[in-house]
């Protein structure tokens, strides 16, 4: 219908349509309570009698990437950027293509939809690319986030109760475990709809050798923050405004995004602080380069390292929002993290002991030495200067780590849950 409108205004009226039923479904199953609650809270602040009681539905599955994906399709349309899909199989097949399920990456109609309209037959090079990916991302689920998880999770269930230390530890830590878990998610989907002769958007790279925050947000989570960029921030204005709307609309852009994750107050705040470094940053870039011609050019080599450590703290700060229950929780986190309490306290907790901490952080400068290579070159084309039995090797030895040191006691992923 908004392909073959005769106005301008009925066009207008079709998208609008469109983007409220879309909307409107993931308010309904995702947001309504929140909302709900918040207005409670409100009213009842006043002694005022609020009877409408939350609602009690199951929240289906992958909504919010589903939503996601069917408004990009809807709007390149609208934007006259490809012609409308007429066969249901396949538009069904582009929202809910398996692979991809629960939690993207989210692709681009322009991108996905014209794969279903050519045969595929099996490609023993694209299966085992595919194969290799998967490989890597069951490394990074099972060896290195679901063994952090353990720890994690004891230190976070219970923040008041822990000491600066451990706290600190932990932190450290889920920004492993949800980086690992998440791109290992990516990695499995994208090798498995390789596998199957299909190509999905990398959604990866190596977002902790980012030196900026915005080069961390064109690292992390591609397809999530892409699509921001072109449906939500560049019909703002984008850059291309003036000081202080560039900085609003950012702020919107990074809220917006942080709400999408979940029904609580800290993701919006994760989602602000994100934008609040970005609008900092740009705020401060001329005075930050005063300061480093000022130091000359001996420090010349030192800046990207001291810009990637301060991206990296900036971005496991941020964290403590996202991982912690609420926002009370966050800021006890951070208190205690401060003062430094109870330091004598020691690190291990219940089931991950001195041990499994070290093996864990072994793996994971594993995992950060592959991504040093991946950085400064291709790791395929190193493994493809290997002779075929010592490839061979590498890959038995991978999947022997994920046997005996992998966690197979069925933990969901961590974006299953947005």
């Amino acid at each position: 219908m908004i392909a073959g409108a005769s106005t301008e205004a009925r066009r207008r009226l079709f998208l609008g349509i469109s983007l409220a039923s879309n909307l409107g479904l993931l308010f309904f199953f995702k947001y309504f309570n929140f909302v709900n609650d918040t207005l409670r809270s409100v009213t009842e602040s006043f002694d005022v009698l609020y009877g409408i009681p939350d609602l009690d539905v199951i929240l289906p599955i992958g909504i919010s990437f589903h939503t996601f994906q069917a408004l990009n399709y809807t709007i390149d349309i609208y934007r006259r950027e490809r012609e409308p899909e007429r066969h249901l199989g396949r538009f069904a097949l582009f929202i809910a293509f398996f692979p991809q399920l629960v939690a993207g990456p989210i692709e681009r109609a322009a991108h996905l939809l014209p794969q279903f309209l050519v045969e595929h037959r099996f490609d023993p090079a694209m299966a085992a690319s595919g194969l290799r990916l998967m490989l890597w991302g069951f490394f990074k689920k099972l060896v290195i986030a679901d063994r952090l998880a353990v720890f994690v999770n004891a230190v976070y269930d219970d923040p008041s109760s822990q000491s600066g230390l451990r706290l600190t530890v932990a932190t450290y830590c889920f920004a492993y475990q949800i980086y690992c878990d998440f791109s290992g998610y990516s990695d499995i989907a994208v090798g498995a709809a390789r596998v199957l002769g299909f190509d999905l958007t990398r959604n990866f790279e190596r977002p902790y050798f980012a030196t900026s925050i915005r080069a961390f947000w064109r690292r992390w989570h591609i397809s999530l923050s892409t699509w921001f960029r072109d449906y939500v921030f560049i019909p703002l204005g984008g850059s291309r405004v003036g000081a202080w709307r560039l900085a609003a609309n950012l702020m919107i852009v990074f809220t917006v995004s942080g709400f999408w994750h979940g029904a609580n107050w800290t993701y919006l705040v994760w989602g602000a602080l994100h934008g609040g470094f970005m609008v900092a940053a740009l705020a401060s870039s001329s005075l930050r380069e005063r300061a480093w011609s000022a130091a000359g050019t001996a420090t010349a080599r030192l800046r990207p390292l001291v810009a990637g450590l301060a991206t990296f703290h900036l971005v496991t700060f941020a964290w403590i929002f996202f991982r912690a229950e609420s926002v009370g929780d966050a800021s006890a986190v951070i208190m205690r993290i401060a003062s430094w309490a109870d330091a004598a306290q020691p690190i291990a907790v219940p089931g991950f002991d001195g041990i499994e901490l070290a093996l864990t952080v072994a793996f994971v400068i594993l995992l950060e030495a592959v991504q040093l290579v991946q950085e400064r070159g291709s790791v395929p084309a190193w493994l493809g200067k290997l002779p075929d039995l010592a490839r061979l090797a590498l890959y038995a030895a991978l999947i022997v780590v994920i046997l005996l040191f992998g966690r197979f006691d069925e933990r969901a992923f961590i974006y299953f849950q947005f």
